[in-house]
């Protein structure tokens, strides 16, 4: 019989990577045969859910001080969520509990109760959060820091969260109270959607037969439009970028760079750095800047391209514009940071030194001479990144003995 699976995660729409996993998740599991229900935050974009009555209410950091008193203790697990979480996992009994992005705003008390319920505990990882109190493995300054990996002290002398003395505090009660040693007693495995989070997660205590690697998957209906694809059309003579403008994406360097180069280059996306990096490049003719995207234009911008670039200054995990511009038979420019060379060869991209805009200028200028083997990147990458993939390796992973 086909398992049993609560899904959890904060939120219940398409916020972020997170939450589109979660989605993604659900309905891999519920085509191939699972029952399934899900746990998430009352919030108002949330899509309709049959599971919605039990979830616990809304809390928010950013209100007066009882919202912030409130936030604090589901912070540390206190009240509601710990009533709504079991009496969702008396009602519909799970086999296995499949956590994802549940800090601050659910808790990770959820791993303890539902190990506590006989069910198998999985935690797909998002984020650096069990190994930096402040998610990112970024300081204040943008830089990427692995203080926090030992002592979790760092994060309260250096206010690297949120840059406030106050979020940082929060940040640290809640790393001291959900150490890796009571995470690890309660949780069967942890996926790392890469072996840099894998090896990170090692450096930072973990246990090694915890962790188990296994990437992230695209959508059904996702996949098949890019099956759809033709990767052998021709190539317009552009290269693109598709993501986030902020500084940890390495936006500033690649446009610094991409205005000394012939290429013309086409970012999608917005964020913090948006209006600064229009003004700053309003008159260099081979940078366009496109805004956001609907997923049917980013196929037919990475589709277009000669290839894409991921110039990220941060520890990525599996960055999902990698994966889609592969699948797309659309090479790849990578830093050499992450997740990102796990995913970027000789023969669907070249990599550069993260941060060094000679480096990249020189990635960019040999990748723009080579001629791909678009076909091949495709097929490799549907193959590599396909739901039917995915779900063989995580069925193993619901069967397996706890450890």
């Amino acid at each position: 019989m086909k398992q049993r699976v609560l899904i959890v995660n904060k939120f219940y729409y398409r916020r972020g990577g997170d939450c589109v996993c979660t989605l993604n998740l659900e309905n891999l599991l519920t085509h191939n045969g699972h029952a399934t229900a899900v746990f998430a935050m009352q919030y108002p974009e949330n899509r309709p859910n049959k599971w919605s009555e039990y979830w616990p209410s809304e809390v928010s950091f950013s209100g007066g001080a009882n919202a912030k008193l409130k936030a604090l203790q589901r912070v540390l697990g206190m009240g509601e969520v710990k009533n709504k979480f079991a009496k969702l996992l008396q009602d519909f009994k799970p086999d296995v509990v499949h956590l994802n992005n549940i800090h601050s705003y659910l808790s990770p008390v959820l791993a303890s109760m539902a190990h506590n319920s006989g069910a198998k505990v999985v935690w797909t990882l998002h984020d650096y959060k069990l190994i930096c109190p402040s998610y990112s493995c970024l300081d204040s300054n943008g830089d990427v820091c692995e203080k926090c990996l030992g002592s979790k002290l760092p994060v309260l002398t250096t206010r690297c969260m949120k840059k406030s003395l106050t979020a940082s505090a929060v940040a640290w009660l809640e790393a001291m109270k959900w150490n890796r040693n009571a995470l690890q007693r309660h949780v069967d495995c942890f996926i790392c959607p890469s072996a840099f989070m894998k090896q990170k997660m090692t450096q930072g205590g973990f246990k090694p037969h915890k962790l188990v690697t296994l990437c992230n998957f695209v959508s059904p209906e996702i996949i098949q439009s890019y099956r759809n694809i033709n990767a052998s059309a021709q190539r317009d003579d552009y290269y693109c970028y598709v993501g986030r403008l902020s500084q940890e994406k390495g936006v500033r360097t690649l446009l610094a760079t991409a205005a000394t180069l012939p290429h013309k280059l086409k970012i999608a996306g917005g964020g913090p750095l948006e209006a600064e990096l229009r003004t700053k490049y309003a008159s260099c003719s081979n940078i366009e800047f496109l805004g956001h995207l609907s997923s049917n234009d980013v196929q037919s911008l990475l589709s277009g391209a000669r290839f894409s670039i991921m110039p990220s200054e941060c520890y990525e995990n599996n960055p999902l514009s990698v994966i889609e511009s592969l699948c797309s038979g659309t090479p790849v420019v990578g830093a050499q940071i992450g997740g990102i060379p796990e995913l970027v060869d000789g023969e669907n991209g070249t990599t550069f030194v993260s941060g060094n805009s000679q480096s990249m200028a020189q990635a960019i200028n040999q990748q723009w001479l080579s001629v791909a083997d678009h076909v091949a990147i495709q097929t490799r990458a549907l193959q590599a990144f396909s739901p039917e993939t995915h779900y063989k390796k995580l069925i193993k992973l619901y069967s397996n003995q706890s450890n």
